[in-house]
């Protein structure tokens, strides 16, 4: 589970912004929350703001370093991280490395693990795991290529010769054996992942639908039927084939050919809707998957994820989860996950979104709501909760939003000025 993310100097966030899923004050809808490690987390985050206030910077931060963790042991040496990007208006940041940091619980140990790096190397990074209530050092890494071992010296000093200036020692150590770095890193490679939509279906999620699994056949028929979408059955139909030797002539090049067999998918699904006439009688029709609306897709994709989700401990950050989806469907998922009949495994969803309907103190804790705002004059972007504000329990927070109490809104001039400057 995650405990807390910061990042400094990426994007739009010059200074250093915290995103904290510990539980604060207040002992309001405590079912949102769930005691790991002693400490008291939040189980969802939802995160408002203007556009271009920083909402998507953030989960690009998000999705920045864990690519990073990913990616580090395949980057060849001397290529560059393309994605990672300093402020640059100012400038000391712009040459100067991005910092993140993540406080997190992998197989029921507390680690923290820390780095900055630019586009060309890796600065500094630290590991530590919280075997007691004192953290253990696994390891130090400063100035690029100047490493502290408290212990195993011998055996990390070995994988310190592996590592490069542009990889991280996190990756190195795990990809060659070494345990006390293992579950952060699987940490980072399984247990948590962004998303800015849902309109894809991966191939194994097509596969699982195709398998007749009727456990995910039953959640996607509910999910469906919550959002009145009235869905009696689902058809998929998928197969891998070997590809026709014309279409590899049209799809790949001859330089970039190997002697390994190249698959296609072939992919059809059909969903079975009820419709009664004027009789009361039912009939049955199958409709193509791509004649469905947008949001009966969106809901098909979301089935096999949030199964997962509800069966694993994931973290899951997304961008305006409400996109394709009624107001009161993304309600709905918040409660599925604030739910621990449903959420047995303690997942937890972190969403930016503008959907104000979900400022209601009866679904969210004030701890569960933050902003992002960006300054107009400098373009540093601020990250900040609700509980910062003395905020009532009774107190209506969707208008109090809306009329500009928590910052975070755009500001819009009156009409008749932008028709005076035309």
């Amino acid at each position: 589970m995650l405990i807390e993310f910061s990042v400094k100097n990426f994007l739009s966030f010059k200074d250093k912004v915290i995103l904290s899923m510990e539980k604060g004050n207040g002992d309001e809808n405590l079912d949102n929350v769930v005691t790991k490690y002693g400490l008291d987390l939040l189980k969802t985050v939802t995160i408002y703001g203007a556009n271009a206030s920083g909402k998507s910077n953030l989960l690009k931060a998000f999705t920045c370093a864990i690519l990073m963790v990913r990616n580090s042991n395949i980057i060849p040496v001397g290529s560059k991280w393309s994605f990672l990007k300093p402020f640059l208006f100012d400038e000391t940041t712009k040459n100067s490395p991005s910092e993140f940091e993540f406080f997190f619980i992998a197989n029921d140990v507390k680690y923290r693990y820390y780095f900055s790096a630019d586009a060309d190397r890796i600065y500094d990074e630290i590991l530590d795991a919280y075997y007691t209530q004192k953290p253990t050092n696994i390891f130090t890494r400063t100035n690029t290529d100047i490493y502290e071992f408290n212990s195993d010296k011998n055996k990390l000093e070995s994988l310190k010769a592996k590592n490069t200036e542009n990889k991280l020692f996190l990756s190195t150590a795990t990809n060659w054996n070494y345990e006390k770095t293992k579950d952060a890193y699987l940490w980072f490679s399984s247990d948590i992942d962004t998303y800015d939509s849902f309109n894809n279906i991966s191939d194994q999620d097509l596969k699982e639908y195709s398998s007749n699994n009727n456990n995910l056949k039953e959640f996607a028929l509910k999910l469906l039927k919550e959002a009145d979408i009235l869905i009696k059955d689902i058809n998929v139909d998928y197969e891998e084939k070997d590809m026709d030797t014309r279409m590899m002539d049209m799809f790949i090049p001859p330089l970039a050919r190997t002697n390994g067999t190249f698959k296609m998918s072939d992919v059809n699904i059909e969903l079975e809707h009820e419709v009664v006439d004027e009789n009361n009688n039912s009939h049955y029709y199958k409709l193509n998957f791509s004649d469905e609306s947008s949001g009966t897709r969106v809901l098909f994709a979301l089935a096999p994820f949030l199964k997962r989700s509800f069966e694993n401990t994931k973290i899951i950050i997304v961008d305006e989860l409400e996109k394709s989806m009624h107001p009161a469907l993304v309600e709905f998922i918040i409660k599925l996950f604030n739910n621990k009949e449903i959420n047995k495994a303690n997942s937890q969803l972190i969403f930016m979104t503008h959907a104000t309907n979900l400022l209601n103190l009866e679904l969210l804790r004030r701890d569960q709501i933050w902003f992002t705002e960006k300054n107009s004059k400098t373009g540093i972007s601020d990250l900040y909760p609700l509980d910062s504000f003395p905020v009532r329990k009774e107190e209506n927070i969707e208008k109090g939003y809306i009329n500009g109490r928590y910052g975070a809104i755009p500001f819009i001039r009156d009409i008749d000025l932008w028709l005076e400057d035309n």
